[in-house]
């Protein structure tokens, strides 16, 4: 009969990032778009969510403006982040739709407050989901890079996502300790678009920076293989008229410099928390660097030559999460005492 039932049930997976929101459904990523959503400002008509959405983003006319419903890891506006999921679970194929039942995994932030809870779980249920999870992200992306997080073995987990960076040591299926801050992805993107009006005097937007990040972004000086430099479009702040310069991974990695320190520092702040037994397991396993943070060029060096430990970084980072919320979906038996847990 549980099984009959659960034919009539959706189960997916979201990793609902700042940046970007993934859904899985089946062991399998079924959605990956990123976090925004454009609406009609004259009928509150929402005209497209995720790429379509993005490529509408700082192009827009007065009559459609495009919202990021999430900041630093939490929603910032309750109502487009409801619209944004909507329209992400439609966008999942073969959805059945004959029914409304839904079952959710979310993962959050391990520094996110009750207030911020609630109004996951309530947009889980405004979207129709009828039995909700929270887990944090740290364990989620612990699970999607094949860690036994139930061992008495400590690991140390760096999540880089666009909101936060979440810094946790696990051990025996839970966070004995952990760092979150608000400085990640999206703020690498604010400093490399103050650099090049400082620098350059050049305004460009926010799109153009996350190319610049993703072409030639940088966390070491000098690089063994360093990218070719990056043609940048932009408005001259002196004269009003486009123009184009070519800037250097060199440039971008020195610009970077004081966000990716704050990391380095959370980073240690937690190592100097952790309980002795497990430091000495981290000095065995070392740190896995994981979201799309980690792809930076050089960081992996930079923290192993901070913290003289050896540093992982996982494969395909930007879906560790989302792979570990799915698992701790399809095994919500297992490991019931990691996820919050609220029936509709």
């Amino acid at each position: 009969m549980k099984n009959f039932f659960s034919f009539f049930t959706q189960e997916i997976a979201i990793d609902l990032g700042t940046a970007n929101t993934l859904i899985t459904a089946d062991d399998q990523v079924i959605v990956d778009e990123p976090s925004i959503v454009a609406v009609n400002r004259n009928t509150n008509e929402v005209i497209a969510v995720g790429r379509k959405a993005m490529m509408m983003h700082e192009k827009t006319h007065q009559m459609i403006r495009t919202v990021r419903p999430l900041k630093d890891g939490v929603i910032a506006d309750f109502e487009a982040a409801e619209r944004m999921i909507q329209g992400m679970i439609d966008m999942i194929p073969n959805r059945r739709r004959f029914f409304r039942n839904m079952c959710m995994v979310i993962c959050i932030p391990s520094g996110i407050t009750e207030v911020e809870k609630r109004a996951v779980f309530d947009s889980a249920e405004h979207v129709g989901s009828r039995e909700t999870y929270l887990i944090h992200e740290p364990m989620a992306a612990a699970l999607g890079i094949g860690l036994d997080v139930t061992e008495p073995i400590g690991n140390m987990i760096i999540d880089i996502g666009g909101g936060t960076t979440e810094i946790a040591v696990i051990a025996l299926a839970g966070i004995v300790c952990d760092q979150s801050i608000r400085t990640a992805g999206d703020e690498f993107t604010v400093d490399i678009m103050n650099y090049m009006r400082r620098q350059h005097n050049l305004l460009i937007g926010e799109r153009t920076s996350e190319q610049i990040k993703i072409n030639v972004g940088a966390a070491l000086h000098e690089l063994e293989v360093p990218p070719e430099d990056y043609a940048v479009n932009g408005r001259d702040l002196m004269t009003g008229i486009p123009k184009q310069i070519m800037v250097s991974y060199n440039e971008i990695s020195h610009c970077l410099d004081k966000s990716i320190s704050k990391i380095e520092d959370a980073i240690l702040k937690a190592l100097e928390n952790t309980p002795p037994e497990l430091a000495a397991d981290i000095y065995q396993t070392g740190l896995y660097l994981t979201g799309g943070g980690a792809l930076l060029r050089g960081l992996d060096k930079r923290i192993a030559q901070k913290t003289k430990l050896p540093v992982h970084v996982a494969e395909d980072p930007l879906r560790a999460v989302v792979r570990g919320t799915g698992i701790a979906l399809k095994n919500r038996a297992k490991y019931s005492f990691l996820i919050t847990h609220k029936n509709m």
